[in-house]
């Protein structure tokens, strides 16, 4: 009998190890699962540039090629005669090179403002791919509420609506200077043909954390959550709590953003995006988590979705 009650003893504290064991580990995946809501505002397309057809070449009637133009060498030939042949072959012959080293310069300097601009005569030029995220102590409640005017009111269905919507997400960032904490740069160069890929690549990987999207403005399209904010809390941050902002754009040529290593690496980083103008910029989206003002990121969170940023 007193053996049989040590092994029932044993037996129960192995099922209540093992209960134990149980409890934490999916009590902690519950926690890490338990995403806040997010923000996200953006818009753009990926569609090729439009390249200008060149023009037909006309022929006139009894022109010689594409080179005389009305100068008509069987026609003309009768009246010089033999004697004019030579004469008038040679000012065809001028006209026609002329005619083709013009073409050629003119098709070089295109070519060379072309890339001076991040542009190239092909249908697929380079492009930039870059996503800045930060990282801010949750007492920038403010930064919460500027996300969430800008995503009510940005018209993100015109490229000049999403260079406005740029800048000021940037501008946001930057009069918050105090609460920066962690930062992180991922860019690529690419061609156009493969930038939307990168770009939904980056996007997708941001989206995935959040619980749901409780505010959203893309490509002119506004949704709201249904669901009302957190306010149960006193309104100020408590050390250890957080909140991320990130910045994904694509844009036509190289931008070469700093890697993060402090403030000042992070201040640039914001200024180059936010001075990229209309007519480079291809697609953004701006993503913020927690949207709703209240809630904030716990230490753990910032640890397990975002290992990628570094203190600045």
């Amino acid at each position: 009998p007193m053996l049989k009650n040590i092994r029932f003893k044993s037996l129960l504290k192995a099922v209540f190890a093992l209960g134990l064991v149980f409890t934490l580990v999916f009590g902690q995946a519950d926690s890490a699962l338990a995403a806040r809501g997010g923000g996200r505002i953006g818009g753009g397309s990926f569609r090729m540039p439009r390249t200008t057809a060149p023009a037909p070449r006309t022929r006139a009637p009894g022109g010689y090629g594409g080179y005389g133009g009305g100068f008509g060498f069987p026609f003309l030939l009768p009246i010089f005669g033999f004697g004019g042949f030579g004469g008038i072959f040679g000012l065809l012959l001028f006209i026609g090179v002329a005619n083709f080293l013009v073409r050629a310069l003119g098709s070089i300097a295109n070519r060379d403002d072309g890339e001076d601009y991040g542009y190239s005569s092909s249908s697929n030029p380079p492009v930039s791919v870059a996503k800045l995220q930060v990282g801010l102590l949750a007492d920038a409640r403010s930064l919460q509420a500027d996300l969430n005017r800008i995503a009510e009111t940005a018209d993100t269905g015109t490229s000049e609506g999403l260079a406005q919507l740029l800048q000021e997400s940037t501008l946001s960032l930057l009069r918050h200077p105090d609460y920066w904490v962690y930062a992180a740069v991922d860019q690529n160069q690419t061609r156009l043909i493969s930038a939307e890929q990168e770009f939904n690549r980056l996007t997708l990987a941001e989206r995935s954390k959040f619980s749901e999207e409780t505010l959203s403005n893309v490509n002119s399209r506004l949704q709201k959550s249904a669901v009302k904010a957190d306010l149960t809390g006193d309104g100020q941050g408590q050390p250890g709590e957080y909140i991320v902002a990130t910045l994904v754009v694509a844009t036509y040529g190289k931008v070469n953003l700093p890697t993060i290593q402090d403030s000042q690496d992070l201040r640039r980083a914001l200024s180059q995006l936010g001075a990229i103008a209309s007519d480079q910029l291809i697609a953004i989206e701006v993503l913020w988590t927690p949207q709703r003002t209240g809630e904030t990121l716990t230490a753990d969170e910032m640890i397990a979705e975002y290992p990628q940023l570094t203190l600045v």
